[in-house]
């Protein structure tokens, strides 16, 4: 199921690229929509606080309040499916490197 015999007869792990590409694709997704959340919505954003925090990866600029709420930080769960998706396109890659070497030894 995770791989596919070509007319050359060498196999393929598709499945594995399938999910390596589609991680590769969330992960894109969700830092464009950090990037346009702290650089197109929330641009003016440092002109109306006092004090501003920014983050670069990924990226954010929010503002803090003195009660110690955040105003223009990216949502917790987009940050979660960021990471997440980050992470699952390391795992994956690095097994279809892996796996794709020791099929050509």
């Amino acid at each position: 199921m995770t791989a596919s015999t070509t007319r050359s007869g060498t196999v393929r792990p598709t499945g594995l690229w399938g999910v390596c590409l589609a991680s590769l694709g969330v992960f894109l997704v969700t830092w464009a929509l950090c990037w346009v959340n702290a650089y197109v919505m929330h641009d003016d954003l440092p002109n109306t606080c006092g004090d501003v925090r920014r983050q670069s990866f990924p990226p954010e600029v929010a503002c803090a309040s003195a009660d110690g709420t955040l105003t223009g930080a990216n949502a917790g769960w987009i940050e979660a499916l960021f990471y997440t998706s980050l992470g699952v396109f390391v795992l994956l890659a690095g097994m279809v490197i892996a796996l794709a070497s020791v099929r050509r030894k």
